[in-house]
């Protein structure tokens, strides 16, 4: 199972990597496993701020459709278009072009309450 240390993770089986204000968000390697073929992406909540574990997209799979959970407060930015045309890049690299949405964080205090890889491995294995 493929855990990038320098990422936080979410027990919905969201990751988050955070530049500066800014948070990149994707499913994990497990998730994506869990769910199979990924065939569709669906996020129509771009412009808009959430609160945290608010759902803001979908992923779709051949055997089910499954709810994103966003991983803090704050605004989505960005939307990963490749994923329109090529969802299951998803599948093929979670942790890279496989990544969701970017975000605008809005309380860094939430940052603490992410999980860092070892909890999130104990999460999955559990």
């Amino acid at each position: 199972m493929n855990l990038p240390d320098d990422l936080k993770y979410t027990k919905d089986h969201e990751w988050v990597r955070i530049e500066g204000d800014t948070a990149t968000v994707g499913i994990t390697d497990f998730a994506q496993g869990e769910l199979g073929d990924i065939v569709y992406v669906e996020v129509e909540t771009e412009g808009e701020t959430l609160e945290r574990e608010e759902v803001f997209g979908t992923v779709e799979a051949v055997k089910t459709v499954s709810d994103l959970f966003l991983p803090l407060t704050g605004e989505i930015i960005a939307f990963n278009d490749k994923l329109e045309a090529e969802p299951e890049v998803v599948n093929k690299d979670p942790y890279g072009d496989g990544w969701i949405i970017k975000m605008k964080i809005e309380d860094k205090e939430q940052l603490k309450d992410l999980l860092d890889a070892k909890a999130y491995g104990e999460v999955i294995n559990a």
